[in-house]
């Protein structure tokens, strides 16, 4: 009898049922990943609430396991053997176009889920798409020879290094994109596990000055932000948020803004944009609202600033990510603040949302739990 694989699929707009799958077969140049831990983010919320599309999916984008079957041709490509600790990026690469071959694979059509029917991202990706396993909501993970794997390094669990992606997003956005380093000031706007990884992030490059803001229902977020490195944070539902930056920083604002906000629409931007300093500063954006009113065109003109937007993260972004995880430089452990199985897959992705289980930061679903 052919041994079957238990994966949590969803079906549905806020629906998830437990269906099984055949072990697959794995050829020579491809690798079997035994699941660890699939880390939830606020993209899971979104996209359990607002499927991109009909097909049944095994969710889970954020993959920590063991590499449980390695072919030959595997090994030798990638360096990863049988028992090796790992984490898989969603993207799944072509391999053979130019960003590719720039290194920037989070560009390549092949991961593309929103324009290319054929692309394959995890937690993305149909699972009616032999050999099915395209998400970390599941007891194993089929990786083909274009997965992108990195090692884990010794001393970090599981847990902790469910944790990469909300990181390596923090090196790319803040680091390379926005360009945050030594004596910056910033405003991180949301302290979810997007905004909280910034603030560590911005803390080690040398920031002189952090606030994040959030709302009052955020004030055990807020919390955490200060242990991680925020020097002040702000609810926004009891003070005038742009009035208090502008005391912290004596009238002058910031270099830096960073919408970390799920679901907060124009707000953050327009925050932004006032409380950037006056002349060339940088705002990042993540939002994909469909149209913006009365868009501040001229004065984002003639403060000269410069908008850049939030798409994913590179290669060196996670291995700097896992460097900073095993560093233990900060409480990381204040961010991933709980445990799900399997079968409670829609509780943790709603408990991420704020619907479920109070104070979940960033949940670890564990498929063997």
């Amino acid at each position: 009898m052919t041994e079957q694989v238990l994966a949590a699929v969803r079906t549905g707009p806020g629906k998830m049922e437990m269906r099984e799958f055949p072990m697959p077969d794995i050829p020579e140049d491809a690798a079997l990943l035994k699941m660890e831990v699939a880390g939830i983010c606020g993209t899971d919320v979104k996209l359990f609430k607002s499927p991109p599309n009909i097909a049944p999916t095994i969710m889970g984008h954020e993959n920590i396991g063991y590499i449980a079957k390695a072919g030959r041709e595997f090994t030798r490509r990638k360096g990863f053997k049988e028992g090796d600790l790992v984490f898989v990026e969603h993207y799944v690469m072509c391999g053979k176009c130019q960003w590719c071959h720039q290194g920037q694979y989070r560009h390549c059509e092949n991961t593309d889920w929103r324009n290319n029917p054929d692309g394959i991202r995890y937690g993305y990706t149909s699972a009616e798409r032999a050999p099915h396993l395209w998400g970390g909501f599941a007891q194993y993970v089929y990786l083909p020879w274009n997965a992108v794997v990195h090692r884990v390094p010794k001393g970090v669990t599981p847990e902790l290094a469910g944790l990469v992606t909300p990181m390596a997003n923090g090196v790319e956005w803040s680091l390379f994109d926005a360009g945050v380093g030594y004596n910056s000031t910033v405003l991180i706007q949301g302290p979810g596990q997007q905004g909280l990884s910034q603030t560590v992030v911005c803390k080690q490059a040398g920031a002189s000055l952090i606030i994040v803001t959030g709302t009052s229902k955020d004030a055990a977020r807020l919390e955490v932000a200060k242990t991680l490195g925020a020097d002040y944070v702000i609810d926004v539902q009891k003070e005038d948020p742009l009035q208090r930056i502008m005391e912290i920083t004596g009238g002058k604002g910031v270099d830096i803004s960073l919408d970390c906000t799920a679901g907060a629409g124009t707000i953050p931007i327009l925050l932004g944009v006032e409380a950037l300093k006056r002349k060339a500063g940088t705002i990042l954006v993540q939002g994909e609202m469909k149209e913006f009113p009365n868009f501040p065109l001229e004065k984002v003109t003639t403060k000269a600033i410069t908008i850049k937007s939030a798409r994913g993260h590179s290669y060196l972004a996670c291995e700097l990510a896992l460097e900073q995880i095993a560093s233990n430089r900060f409480p990381l452990e204040k961010i991933t603040t709980h445990r799900f199985g399997l079968k409670d897959a829609d509780l943790a992705i709603k408990s991420v949302g704020g619907q479920g289980v109070p104070d979940v930061i960033h949940a670890s679903l564990m498929p063997w739990m």
